[in-house]
C-alpha cells in the first residue's frame, strides 16, 4: 500500500469529518500509521467541513499534504476549490446526489456516487448517505479492510448507537461502482 492521501471535503452536516474519522480508527486497528486532520468553519452545520486522512505502512512525515491521491467532494465548492491538488492517476469521487458537474480532467479516475439515492432506495434513510460514500472509497482504495471497518462501528456504535450498526453497514455495501 505504502502511502495514501486524502482529503475528504463538503459542508457541515454532511458526514465528512465522521467518514475519516472512521478511515483513520480502522487504519489504526490493521495496525498502521494514520493521521486525522479536521477543518471546520464555526457555523458546523451548512459552513465548510474537510479532513485530510494520511494511511500508510511507514511513519507519516506531515499530516497536511500537498496533493492528494484520493479526493472526496460532497458539494461543488469543494469540487472546485480542491480538484487541482489531485494527483495524476487519483482518486476523486463526486457526490452526484449533489453535484450534476462533469469533471474535465481526463488524467484522473472520477466516480460518481449517488449518495442519497442509494442511502434511500438500499437503506431507508438518507442520514447513511455519508456511508455509502465510505463504501465507494473503500471499494476502490483499498485503504482499509471492511472487516477493519465493521470492528469500528462495533467500539464506537455502542449502547442505543448499536442499532445503527446493521444499517451502516448495508450502507457501505450499497455502491457497486
Amino acid at each position: 500500500m505504502a502511502t495514501t492521501r486524502m482529503l475528504l471535503a463538503g459542508f457541515g452536516g454532511q458526514g465528512v469529518l465522521l467518514i475519516g474519522q472512521m478511515i483513520a480508527y480502522s487504519a489504526m486497528y490493521e495496525e498502521k500509521e494514520v493521521t486525522w486532520m479536521p477543518s471546520y468553519g464555526p457555523e458546523m452545520r451548512g459552513g465548510t467541513a474537510n479532513c485530510t486522512v494520511v494511511v500508510s505502512d511507514r511513519p507519516i512525515a506531515s499530516p497536511l499534504p500537498s496533493s492528494y491521491d484520493v479526493l472526496l467532494a460532497m458539494n461543488k465548492v469543494s469540487l472546485e476549490k480542491y480538484i487541482d491538488q489531485l494527483v495524476l492517476g487519483g482518486d476523486l469521487f463526486i457526490n452526484s446526489s449533489i453535484i450534476d458537474t462533469k469533471v474535465e480532467r481526463d488524467d484522473i479516475n472520477v466516480h460518481y456516487v449517488d449518495t442519497i439515492g442509494l442511502a434511500e432506495s438500499k437503506i431507508g434513510n438518507e442520514k447513511t448517505a455519508n456511508m455509502v460514500m465510505l463504501g465507494a472509497i473503500l471499494r476502490i482504495t483499498g485503504v482499509v479492510e471492511k472487516a477493519a471497518m465493521a470492528k469500528t462501528f462495533e467500539k464506537l456504535m455502542t449502547g442505543r448507537k448499536a442499532k445503527l450498526i446493521e444499517p451502516n453497514m448495508k450502507a457501505i455495501e450499497a455502491w457497486e461502482g
